[in-house]
């Protein structure tokens, strides 16, 4: 079994991927004739619909933002909480 090459996609290329599915090209036509995957092209006409964008930051929702901010934020925390333990230990050796 041979592993599958990941293939990057233009944005032109996805637009005209949605945009022949929109002028009412079968689904299953278009992703036998260009060698997508299903979830690939289903995802490309979603973004397309929501935001007309296909890049991730565009097509996310609210609660992903705020999750990937408090990761951020959290990240920030832990550091500045190391930094303070090794100024601690530090200090208690003088």
């Amino acid at each position: 079994m041979t592993k599958r090459v990941r293939r990057h996609f233009t944005k032109e290329f996805k637009e005209q991927m949605v945009q022949l599915h929109a002028s009412g090209k079968p689904r299953a036509e278009i992703i036998r004739e260009y060698e997508l995957t299903p979830s690939a092209f289903d995802k490309w006409v979603q973004q397309h619909q929501e935001s007309g964008s296909f890049e991730e930051k565009d097509n996310r929702t609210p609660e992903q933002e705020e999750l990937i901010r408090l990761r951020k934020e959290n990240q920030q925390l832990a550091m500045e909480n190391d930094i303070l333990k090794q100024a601690a230990l530090i200090m208690g050796r003088k």
